[in-house]
């Protein structure tokens, strides 16, 4: 019997630097660099023009709702979001505005009570999901730049859109990045 011992350890050599290239893949690692878009449409009358489009809302029973092309508020617009929990268990997403944002918000719905907004996300990892979230109408002047909506999703996608907009936040300098905290056994 032949052993080849340069062979064995290059083979080995050759398998520890692959395992420590790759390294264990930590979950929350790729949720800090997960990101998220959203763009907030308002609802218009259709026209020829080609400046606005109909889209389909909510997966289960579609509603058609004919929005402008062009989103008023952006994901670069926002501070943080949130999924908030109500008492019944069910869900709202809470997205908070920066001041210009805020400023296009109330704007928007002090002078369209009535009509829609078309609420549009991009999230998850890859293959990235694209979905109209939902077509809240505008009940009030939203004048504090936070806006709440039920979106078409699941709780965890939800929770994937909240942390995306916060970590697209902090990359653009809306938020501030978290502190570590460092916990101490004793």
């Amino acid at each position: 019997m032949v052993i080849r011992p340069a062979r064995f350890n290059i083979y080995l050599l050759c398998l520890a630097l692959l395992v420590s290239a790759v390294g264990c893949r930590n979950p929350e690692s790729g949720r800090e660099k997960q990101l998220a878009a959203l763009r907030v449409h308002l609802e218009v009358n259709p026209d020829s023009t080609g400046m606005s489009e109909r889209v389909p809302i909510y997966r289960a029973n579609p509603t058609m709702v004919n929005v402008d092309r062009g989103p008023f508020l952006r994901e670069g617009n926002v501070t943080e979001a949130k999924v908030i929990v109500d008492a019944l268990g069910g869900f709202a997403l809470l997205v908070q505005f920066d001041q210009r944002g805020t400023w296009l918000l109330e704007q928007y719905s002090a002078t369209n009570p009535g009509r829609r907004f078309g609420i549009y996300a991009e999230f998850g990892e890859k293959p990235v999901v694209k979905r109209w979230l939902g077509a809240p109408v505008i009940a009030r002047r939203i004048s504090n730049g936070v806006l709440t909506f039920t979106p078409d999703a699941t709780r965890d996608e939800a929770e994937q859109i909240a942390r995306g907009l916060n970590n697209l936040a902090i990359k653009v300098g809306n938020q501030s990045k978290p502190k570590k905290s460092k916990d101490k056994v004793e």
